[in-house]
């Protein structure tokens, strides 16, 4: 504990001090306003000098390749076909559209395929990412995906069938049947959503739950035509006929 005189000694003390700490704001004021001024007049020359660095940075090249490419990347501008990566396999890889020999189509196959062609309507046995569809004209398709770069309204066109057929004719491919001999075309109407699903995941000895949503979307399509062309229609396309015996596409009449 403090006695009076201490205190008292303490207070003058504390009053003596007072004007000293005082007197000496103004100069502090004036030492920071004098740095202050140096510092604006120094500006200028630090600002020349940053101006011309000895190694210039610019934001110019990263501001560049941050902007996306207008280019795609799975697709070729110079033959405007849809490039095959590598790791796809070979029968889901797209047919190219162009053809290095003419068509190739035997007597019997001639002969026969007017038959084909008058009876209607026709069925067609479409492989799209190695699973069959069995489509006639007025059939809807809901794909088990959804279909990349399409919009509703787009006809697409399915040039890889095995089999196409009537009632009484079936024409097999061998494996597959030339996609020049007939026209499968379909018309994108959509896309349907499934609804949320919620699955539960749980561990053993932990009270924490975790929640999976699933939410799959489906391209919904419409077989607008399944025709098959006439043997007058091949031949002015250039189709070169052969004999029998060579591989190719075959009609069998159902028994």
């Amino acid at each position: 504990m403090f006695s009076r005189s201490a205190l008292r000694s303490l207070t003058s003390e504390l009053r003596w001090t007072a004007p000293s700490t005082i007197s000496s704001a103004p100069l502090q004021r004036a030492c920071l306003h004098q740095t202050a001024s140096k510092m604006s007049s120094q500006q200028p020359e630090a600002q020349s000098s940053s101006t011309h660095p000895e190694s210039p940075l610019s934001a110019t090249p990263r501001a560049q390749d941050s902007q996306p490419s207008a280019r795609r990347p799975g697709f070729d501008e110079m033959t405007m076909t849809p490039r095959a990566r590598a790791d796809v396999p070979i029968a889901k890889q797209p047919v190219a559209p162009t053809f290095t020999s003419p068509l190739k189509v035997t007597k019997s196959l001639m002969s026969q395929l007017p038959h084909l062609v008058g009876q209607k309507p026709h069925y067609i046995v479409a492989h799209l990412h190695a699973r069959p569809y069995l489509l006639t004209e007025g059939d809807h398709i809901r794909l088990p995906f959804l279909m990349p770069n399409v919009k509703a309204g787009d006809i697409l066109r399915f040039n890889r069938a095995s089999a196409i057929g009537s009632r009484d004719f079936t024409m097999k491919g061998a494996p597959t049947v030339d996609e020049r001999i007939y026209e499968c075309r379909v018309r994108v109407t959509g896309v349907d959503a499934e609804p949320l699903r919620i699955k539960e995941k749980t561990k053993r000895r932990q009270r924490h739950v975790k929640q999976a949503k699933s939410k799959h979307r489906y391209t919904l399509m419409r077989v607008m035509d399944v025709r098959v062309k006439t043997p007058e229609e091949l031949l002015a396309e250039g189709a070169v006929v052969v004999e029998d015996g060579q591989d190719g596409s075959v009609i069998e009449p159902r028994s």
